[in-house]
């Protein structure tokens, strides 16, 4: 249960080290020197592991240390995937997962540590230990040991979870995206190279800087929020403005790509210290597990007109917002807006392929998010829930 409004609770993360503007390479072996980790497996997007030298120069680095290479985790993961990850980390006796990807593949690492420690073998095994929520959208995490296989995470987009505790995955059976978290399952290092983003996709890169602006515009729209986090927030928020615009420009500035990594994980921190975000998110979980939209868009889709219906409860916080995205005196939600358009990303459902007839299962699946129920703005049945979505573009 998050804490009343006004009040808040810093959890501080289990991630013991941060490589900034490092080469993965020398990132990753330092750190397997530092912890004495000898078996490597690495689990990579398909695309980074088939079409650049980026995986195949890492395993070349790494040496007799690297033990195998998983590349099939699809969009927002799914329990099959961590599993058959699992299978060949467990056969290949691995003592530390290094992920290589964007935030489903980082998040198909975490749960694979938690497989690994539980030695869970089969889609229902997983059952146990998922995030539930109950009717008033109260968070109800299973209690289990953590993971001792540590992930060591190299992220190649802006979606910022390598500093969540989280992981997302999709129960591909029942078309729903479900939470797996535990302190331990943090990655135990990041790796911040801004030279292996250049192998991004433009689109990917950018949507999902969208997307850790909207964790900078949901800390500070809420009401749970703190001085230290919202400051941090504001950073991250001016700074990827700036840095993002100019990787939009000039997708080759390496140095305007390592801004937004650090402003990421800037945005990242109030999340992981325990800040719960509002209804953007919310919508953005089931947008993506049960209709596929990727992981950035559903933030570009429904961030701006989340503030707009939010501002009637938090219209003061917004104005840090609006003071952030460069105009202390225009609406917060226009200016994100016209930021998203700015950037060329999709800004309606229909740009998504999302059909509003779907409208009513896709008020279900949010009504059951954990934070739909700390939104800024009560949202008490789907009724109401409805109605905020009829007001997507």
């Amino acid at each position: 249960m998050s804490p009343a409004p006004g009040r808040s609770v810093h959890a501080q993360s289990a991630t013991e080290r941060i490589y900034v503007d490092e080469t993965a390479s020398t990132a990753i072996a330092h750190e397997l020197e530092t912890t004495g980790r000898q078996r490597a497996f690495i689990i990579a997007s398909r695309t980074l592991a088939t079409t650049t030298p980026v995986v195949t120069a890492l395993q070349t680095a790494l040496g007799d240390r690297h033990v195998g290479t998983f590349c099939e985790v699809p969009a927002h993961g799914s329990r099959a995937a961590v599993l058959a990850a699992t299978s060949a980390a467990r056969a290949a006796s691995a003592d530390v997962l290094v992920a290589i990807g964007g935030g489903s593949i980082i998040d198909t690492a975490k749960v694979v540590a938690l497989c690994l420690r539980h030695d869970l073998q089969a889609h229902d095994d997983l059952e146990p230990y998922r995030v539930m929520v109950d009717a008033q959208g109260r968070r109800l995490p299973p209690t289990f040991d953590g993971p001792d296989v540590p992930v060591i995470a190299v992220p190649t987009t802006l979606s910022g979870a390598e500093f969540y505790e989280t992981g997302g995955i999709t129960n591909e059976r029942e078309g729903r995206k479900q939470s797996f978290g535990h302190r331990r399952m943090v990655p135990r290092a990041v790796v911040l190279d801004p030279a292996i983003t250049l192998h991004t996709p433009h689109w990917l890169w950018i949507s999902t800087g969208v997307r850790a602006i909207d964790h900078a515009v949901e800390t500070l729209g809420s009401l749970h929020s703190n001085a230290y986090t919202d400051a941090l927030a504001e950073s991250a928020l001016r700074t990827l403005g700036e840095a993002l615009r100019q990787t939009f420009r000039d997708p080759g500035d390496t140095a305007a790509r390592g801004r937004c990594l650090t402003a990421t994980w800037q945005s990242m921190t109030p999340l992981a210290a325990g800040v719960p975000m509002g209804i953007s998110h919310a919508t953005g979980h089931v947008l993506g597990g049960s209709f596929g939209v990727s992981h950035g868009h559903t933030s570009c889709v429904v961030a701006p007109s989340a503030l707009a219906f939010n501002v009637p409860f938090n219209g003061e916080r917004q104005l840090r917002i609006s003071a952030a995205l460069g105009d202390a005196h225009a609406p917060a939600s226009a200016l994100l807006d016209h930021l998203i358009r700015e950037l060329g990303m999709p800004r309606s459902l229909a740009e998504v392929r999302f059909d509003r007839r779907d409208l009513p299962r896709l008020a279900e699946g949010v009504m059951l998010d954990r934070w739909t129920a700390t939104n800024p703005r009560p949202i008490q049945n789907a009724g109401q829930m409805i109605a905020f979505l009829e007001t997507l573009p």
